[in-house]
């Protein structure tokens, strides 16, 4: 933002947090950098749309309202004592302001599609070093705290833990989005609960029924809205049209995408990231998906006009999701049909089955801490609840399975 230095404030009209106020000049020209507007561009729920249609929001919007929650904490806890200099306060902020900067097209839909084995997370990293040289140095602490190597642990905490201002912002924000009120967290009432006990992130005692339902909460959200079997399928056929669209061109045949698109879709090999990797990575978004598909609906290539069809004008598969995986050999036998039904040689495209992971609650890693009114510190299982005692909440596993309904 060439004119940062003129502007003292910025207030942002956000519908789910209210107004969010922003008065550090560091904070408003990061916010005004093309790699933070390009967040304006990447759905924060991918294709959850398809199911919710209100779900449309952007990771810029999630960004903002994760900053302004770390405001809200910080405050919260300077009032309690806890000493933080300005410098903390700015670094804490840019780092979760910069925490989703490097997610790609539809946000997780596409992690790995695009470049194999790069998560979003890396890449936020990369950007902040370049955005570190850019500003002098004025994002080495952020940088220290983001990758947790800041000596006071609960900032890294705040941004990435079991009750981080990541998850408080998304849950609630997504919930708004969808309209599916089980995820209606009351994230201002568990930062009110926030402490810090030895430079670690803890929650006052009587904030446990808070940490209940927040937990609760975010198990209702991964079954009715991120693993919803539609969205799911949606997300499942959109990977595979990016895969059909690189393997014909593996094979020298041309179809028609995007000049930054068209980057990712002839690179295969991004195991030492380059400047020019990430000069496209920085302008692909989820236009440049969007406008492939569109035109992909046309091509010669059957497959890839069938999955674009599928996804563009919403003729998704059949779709379910089970306790028990189907057999391999099921598996065998419903591609077959598929080949078959669409004459082709290789149904792999159009059936798949894929294991879906919930944890409710990791205990030995990151367990939530409760300061307890005797001053003691206890991690939130050991209180005896059975909300975490019970073993088929600590890992919830289904079956995701999706096929073309013609063979039916």
């Amino acid at each position: 933002m060439n004119q940062g230095k003129n502007i003292k404030k910025k207030i942002f009209n956000d519908p789910v947090l209210g107004f969010i106020t922003i008065s550090d000049s560091l904070i408003l020209k990061l916010i005004e950098h093309p790699y933070f507007q390009r967040l304006k561009r990447i759905s924060q729920t991918g294709l959850t749309y398809y199911v919710y249609p209100g779900s449309t929001h952007t990771r810029f919007l999630h960004a903002l309202g994760a900053t302004h929650l770390m405001q809200l904490t910080l405050q919260v806890l300077k009032q309690k004592g806890v000493k933080i200099s300005k410098d903390e306060e700015r670094a804490a902020s840019v780092a979760i302001l910069l925490h989703d900067i490097g997610h790609g097209p539809f946000s997780h839909a596409l992690e790995s599609t695009l470049m194999d084995n790069i998560h979003h997370e890396s890449l936020s990293i990369t950007f902040m070093n370049l955005l570190n040289n850019e500003y002098n140095g004025e994002l080495s602490l952020a940088l220290e705290i983001f990758r947790d190597k800041y000596p006071r642990k609960f900032f890294h905490q705040l941004i990435s833990s079991q009750i981080d201002l990541d998850r408080l912002d998304y849950l609630k924000r997504d919930s708004f989005f969808t309209g599916v009120s089980e995820g209606n967290i009351n994230s201002e009432r568990i930062i009110t609960m926030m402490n810090v006990v030895h430079d670690e992130l803890v929650i006052d005692e009587k904030g446990i029924y808070s940490i209940e339902q927040y937990l609760t909460s975010r198990l209702f959200m991964y079954w009715q809205v991120y693993f919803h079997k539609t969205s799911v399928t949606a997300e499942v056929y959109l990977i595979q049209a990016l895969k059909r669209a690189k393997d014909l061109i593996k094979d020298c045949k041309k179809i028609p995408s995007t000049s930054t698109l068209s980057y990712f879709l002839n690179k295969s090999d991004f195991s030492q990231l380059n400047a020019e990797d990430i000069m496209y990575f920085s302008r692909l978004d989820d236009t440049d998906i969007i406008t492939a598909l569109k035109d992909w609906q046309f091509v010669d290539d059957e497959i890839l006009k069938i999955l674009s069809q599928s996804i563009i004008q919403r003729k998704l598969p059949f779709s379910r999701i089970s306790s028990h995986p189907k057999s391999d050999e099921e598996i065998r036998k419903l591609k077959s049909k598929v080949e078959e039904k669409y004459n082709l040689k290789d149904g792999k495209y159009f059936v798949h089955q894929n294991k879906l992971n919930i944890f409710l609650y990791e205990r030995k890693t990151q367990a939530i801490k409760l300061l307890l009114k005797t001053g003691e510190i206890v991690k939130l299982q050991d209180l005896g609840n059975p909300v975490f005692n019970n073993e088929s909440n600590k890992n919830i596993c289904r079956y995701h399975l999706c096929f073309p309904r013609d063979i039916l």
